[in-house]
């Protein structure tokens, strides 16, 4: 008798990432796949309770203590103090490989491992047992084929703020702040940097790619990403759920200055619109009497939600979103349109793909007119209104 398929898999451990995984893993329940997957010790409740309608199997492996800058107990990215140790963190997780062979060694046979691109040092784990590696890409086709041809750009002269031709998307503008640093720098280099090339080194030599996607989406992005790069990329989503309410959120991750946040609140409470905005605790700042001011048509959370299922709430009739790929799909999914206010990583990629590619939304506007300034309240208010009531103030 055959033996059933056996799975690993192993989301890096952060909800953005973990989440659409999970999802992943329903899909290949369904194909009567047997699953194992990975987590830390802090993080197993979260698993837990996300997978408990489900048999699949959670095992958890020690994260690594006296980590310096990373403070005890923090097992997940969106407990960070600042994402100026992400590169740290990641780091970090090298160190859980030998707990993970350890645990592979007692497992049955495994047919293939899925693992985060993040997680690049699973692939030795993979090698050394002969596994295949499949990598999770939480990068969209688009933002990572773009990124990759206007690299031959980033190292010429532009300026941050000019905006240049994608050389192989010609119809494809985009700014040299549109990029990360160290990234967007002439010749980047640092941990992040380093950390980023080993994991896309690692990704180019596993069994292939799956992405967060659907090929009607990006076709384009999709076959020239299989063109010039490799290994082969599988489109295998959308992983998602499925109004005069205003959605806002910023992810885990993103940080705001007191000043911006600020602003945000003044923008929010002058545009008269109905919201819903989940907020980080680390920003929750000295009650000024806003949550009173605006608490019949307006309510701060401060705790993680479910966002798809508020999404797809009938009610809910715009997203300001920093436009991760995980919150753009969902959106997209649940038909919702987005004012996007990109932050970090792939986002502002996202962002340009939003509005110039498939065309779902609006951009909040900054004070200079650049893609990273500084966004008045004056500005929030004119884009909330223009979303979610079709006027331009």
């Amino acid at each position: 008798m055959t033996p059933p398929l056996h799975v690993v898999v192993f989301p890096f451990i952060s909800k953005g990432h973990t989440i659409p995984i999970f999802d992943l893993a329903r899909f290949l329940l369904c194909r009567k796949i047997c699953i194992t997957i990975f987590t830390t010790p802090a993080n197993r409740s979260f698993f837990s309770h996300s997978l408990s309608d489900t048999n699949i199997d959670i095992i958890e492996i020690p994260f690594p203590k006296n980590i310096q800058g990373v403070p005890p107990g923090v097992e997940s990215t969106d407990k960070l103090p600042s994402m100026s140790l992400f590169a740290t963190f990641a780091n970090a997780t090298k160190l859980m490989k030998p707990h993970f062979e350890k645990a592979l060694e007692s497992l049955p046979p495994v047919t293939f491992m899925i693992t985060d691109g993040f997680l690049g040092w699973t692939l030795d784990s993979a090698n050394k047992f002969g596994i295949p590696r499949l990598v999770y890409f939480g990068m969209n086709a688009f933002s990572r084929v773009v990124s990759i041809s206007a690299l031959s750009v980033l190292r010429t002269q532009v300026s941050d703020n000019e905006l240049f031709e994608v050389p192989d998307f010609p119809w494809i503008k985009i700014t040299r702040n549109d990029f990360d640093l160290p990234f967007r720098d002439r010749e980047p280099k640092g941990p992040l940097f380093d950390f980023m090339m080993d994991s896309f080194m690692a990704a180019s030599k596993s069994y292939g790619l799956l992405v967060n996607t659907f090929y009607e989406l990006e076709s384009v992005y999709v076959d020239v990403c299989n063109r010039i790069t490799s290994p082969k990329s599988w489109c295998i989503g959308p992983f998602c759920a499925g109004n005069q309410v205003l959605y806002v959120a910023f992810g885990t991750q993103a940080e705001l200055s007191p000043e911006q946040f600020k602003e945000i609140k003044i923008g929010l409470e002058k545009s008269q619109v109905s919201f819903l905005w989940v907020v980080r605790k680390s920003l929750d700042e000295v009650d000024d009497g806003f949550e009173n001011r605006v608490k019949n048509r307006g309510l701060v959370v401060t705790e993680w939600v479910d966002q798809r299922e508020i999404l797809s709430h009938g009610s809910v009739q715009g997203f300001l979103s920093h436009c991760g790929w995980n919150s753009v799909i969902e959106s997209m999914c649940a038909k919702v349109p987005i004012l996007a206010w990109p932050m970090m990583a792939d986002q502002h990629m996202n962002a340009r793909m939003v509005l110039e590619v498939i065309k779902i939304g609006l951009r909040v506007e900054t004070c200079d007119g650049s893609v990273r300034g500084f966004v008045n309240w004056e500005g929030l208010e004119k884009a909330i209104k223009e979303l979610m009531e079709g006027e331009k103030v």
